[in-house]
């Protein structure tokens, strides 16, 4: 919770630093050149989409989560996970139709703009432990959280410039392996005032997790 907190207010700063220096950002997108195609991806969903083509996006999304939950079953693999994994191979193959993610496109939006706050406030006030979180608030505690936090933030934003993608929204997604799953991955987003970078948030907070956790086990394996 600490680590999510941290990660808040660093993306918060992000954001200010990205209204300073506007080189350093592409205000939700990972790489220059994306603007165009973006941009008439968000013009399309909102001109071409009906109600039909938003149901079967829904339908689509939870098609994929009830997969992963059946994965998890069956392999005790993490249906998030399982559900990405899908939708990425779904998206390189090109087999979802345009039409169908201009559609899960607006079921985002729909979300992003109806969900995200009264989310937040119910995790905030019903989930979270407060009394954990007022004693974890010691100073060894906090000096290591932040330098660890702002490391892995500082880490993504000097590769994100090295590899010429926007070094401020890779710092941002970056962040979001502090949070705390998908509700920290929101919170972090909504600092950062970037929200569209959600769908890689969430593949770094699945995937990339998974594959820490992974690496992690196997070398712990090998030195004890």
């Amino acid at each position: 919770m600490l680590g999510s907190l941290t990660a808040i207010l660093l993306a918060g700063s992000l954001n200010y630093m990205g209204r300073r220096y506007p080189s350093l950002t592409g205000n939700g997108r990972l790489q220059p050149g994306e603007h165009a195609d973006m941009d008439a991806a968000e013009e399309d969903a909102v001109i071409r989409v009906d109600v039909a083509t938003i149901a079967a996006a829904g339908i689509t999304a939870v098609t994929l989560y009830l997969i992963g939950a059946l994965g998890q079953r069956l392999w005790s693999f993490p249906a998030p996970v399982t559900m990405l994994f899908i939708a990425v191979v779904l998206k390189l193959t090109r087999a979802v139709s345009p039409r169908l993610q201009q559609g899960a496109f607006t079921v985002f939006k729909f979300f992003q703009v109806a969900v995200t706050y009264p989310l937040l406030f119910a995790i905030g006030v019903a989930v979270t432990p407060w009394d954990k979180l007022v004693a974890a608030f010691t100073l060894p505690y906090l000096i290591t959280i932040a330098a660890t936090v702002t490391s892995l933030i500082a880490t993504g934003f000097v590769t994100g410039r090295l590899i010429k993608m926007y070094p401020i929204d890779t710092a941002v997604v970056t962040a979001c392996h502090s949070g705390q799953g998908g509700t920290g991955d929101v919170a972090i987003l909504t600092a950062a005032n970037r929200m569209q970078l959600m769908p890689f948030a969430q593949i770094a907070t699945r995937i990339g997790g998974a594959i820490t956790v992974t690496v992690t086990l196997i070398v712990l394996r090998w030195l004890v």
